[in-house]
């Protein structure tokens, strides 16, 4: 009987996570919100799968311990509480759940900016206090005022189509959006430089990597109006805090809206919370109870995806693939695996001199570009790199691995080429030696079998599978009968036998496909007899 894929549930969130991964068949769930950082690596290692909202830490140190662990799940948008880099080098997926609370923490943000301009927080506070304050509170209307938004992702677009309700005019910063979209949005997309420059608002809504930290900092202020708003609900560190005390103090930013910080919860007393210009809220985008249930059940679901069919949803570190498309594009995965272990095996044994690959190129043609050429290129890579390491590779460290190597990987994508409409082709380079296999696919009825097409500059039709003995010979009449009685005196049985012939040069290549794998002395054998240049084995 099978193994259940086990979830361990480490943080607090919406029963309806477990809910869900208890009603598969396929999954053990646990449920532990609030466990210990020291008590979840002490059990972490019986777990495949984790599912964690920002409390937990997901560090190095944790997934060492991790041994069976395949998948990360983060019940929320951000990962910057999971050390992706760590997991992506063990090998393990990192998901989020990026829809669910982008709704409520757009709308939260929208909130921000209204209070922000209206001083409602202040105005509440005084009237608690006994006082009516009506002209200390004067505001500042939204309709026509120009909104600067700092990326278009889930949260960026709604928040926008909200403000664009609002009457307000909205111009946004995003390297990974295209004009048009940007124009179906009803955005004008700008530089960063002229963002500063126009918004009388300004909204953040990036991720926090190395290229965002800290982006809206001192330099960023300077290019600003004077008197701007800045609302920050997306990640703490995107805004440069001390920079921001220093425009909040000089004036030029006239008031700041905060939801998220570098460090949660601030220090005790912490200046810029008790700013006079500053709202500020304890990291709230998300808490609603709608989107409490939505990320939980959205990660839920994604974890049972993973357990039952494989699917990848909403990775971060590797290409997610949906149910519909994986079933499409596995005969493709498995071609561009078995294709890679085919080049690696040629170019570690007598087809070459010895030495690691430096450069594979991944050429990627026609349905297989379409649905996922990357991974294409990252089941190539895992075949070629199970030639040469003793540990686990799978798609998710396969790039991390070639990166450690020193193997530079190139992928290139097309629609068609002259000979086939969809291929696999594989180019290993070291040094002066090139080695080149080429594969696709046969629909033979309901049948879709996989077959290699090209080794080198001879074109052959075998299936990449079995025990394969690759004999490179002159083409002379009689050597593929030496071979095949000398196979059969020792027993040997011969499934298939796939010949492709240089014509320039006059030499074969034969693919003997047997039953059994052959002994040292038996390859030695083959290489001894007369017109016989070299042999190989390889096993698929």
């Amino acid at each position: 009987m099978t193994k259940p894929f086990r979830v361990l549930i480490a943080d607090d969130m919406s029963a309806k996570s477990a809910e869900i991964l208890a009603e598969s068949r396929s999954v053990a769930v646990d449920v532990r919100g609030g466990i210990s950082a020291e008590e979840l690596k002490s059990v972490i290692g019986e777990y495949d799968g984790l599912v964690v909202r920002s409390r937990t830490k997901v560090t190095a140190d944790l997934l060492s311990a991790a041994k069976r662990l395949q998948v990360i799940g983060r019940a929320g948008i951000g990962v910057d509480n999971i050390d992706v880099e760590a997991a992506s080098r063990q090998g393990v997926i990192v998901e989020n759940a990026p829809s669910g609370n982008s709704v409520t923490t757009a709308e939260h943000a929208l909130c921000l900016l209204a209070s922000l301009a209206r001083h409602i927080p202040q105005a509440d506070a005084s009237m608690k206090a006994g006082k009516w304050e009506k002209k200390k509170f004067q505001g500042t209307e939204l309709m026509g005022k120009t909104l600067g938004v700092l990326g278009l992702g889930n949260i960026g677009r709604i928040f926008a189509s909200r403000a664009r309700g609002l009457s307000m005019n909205v111009i946004a910063y995003d390297p990974f959006i295209g004009t048009e979209a940007a124009e179906r949005l009803g955005v004008e997309l700008v530089s960063l430089d002229e963002l500063y420059s126009r918004a009388d608002m300004m909204s953040c809504h990036t991720p926090l990597t190395a290229e965002t930290k800290g982006m809206v900092g001192d330099e960023a202020f300077a290019k600003m109006k004077p008197g701007v708003f800045l609302v920050n609900a997306s990640r703490g560190g995107v805004v440069d805090e001390r920079a921001l005390l220093r425009a909040l103090d000089g004036g030029k930013v006239a008031g700041a809206a905060l939801d998220v910080f570098e460090e949660e919860p601030p220090p005790e007393g912490y200046e810029l919370v008790k700013h006079p210009k500053v709202v500020c809220t304890p990291h709230l985008g998300a808490s609603t109870e709608e989107a409490q249930e939505k990320v939980a059940a959205e990660i839920a679901e994604q974890m049972v995806a993973y357990a039952e069919r494989g699917e990848v949803r909403n990775a971060v570190n590797v290409h997610s693939v949906s149910g519909e498309v994986k079933s499409k594009l596995s005969p493709w995965l498995e071609l561009s695996e078995k294709l890679g272990s085919l080049v690696g095996q040629l170019a570690r044994g007598d087809f070459r001199a010895g030495g690691f690959i430096d450069e594979l190129s991944v050429q990627v043609t026609g349905e297989a570009a379409e649905m996922g050429a990357t991974a294409c290129t990252n089941a190539a890579l895992v075949g070629l790199l199970q030639n040469f390491m003793d540990g686990p590779v799978n798609e998710v460290n396969a790039p991390f691995v070639a990166k450690e190597r020193g193997l530079k990987v190139d992928e290139v994508r097309s629609h068609s080429e002259r000979d086939l409409t969809s291929a696999i082709a594989l180019t290993a380079r070291c040094g002066d030696t090139t080695r080149y296999v080429k594969g696709t696919l046969y629909h033979i009825g309901d049948r879709i079998e996989p077959r290699v097409v090209q080794i080198d500059g001879f074109l052959v039709e075998a299936p990449p599978a079995g025990h394969i003995l690759a004999v490179l010979n002159q083409d002379r009449p009689g050597v593929i009968g030496a071979v095949g009685s000398l196979l059969g005196e020792k027993g040997i049985n011969i499934n298939s036998l796939h010949v492709g012939l240089d014509e320039t040069s006059g030499v074969a290549l034969a693919l003997w496909n047997m039953d059994a794998q052959l002994g040292a002395d038996m390859v030695q054998a083959v290489r001894g007899l007369s017109q016989v240049e070299k042999a190989q084995l390889i096993d698929l």
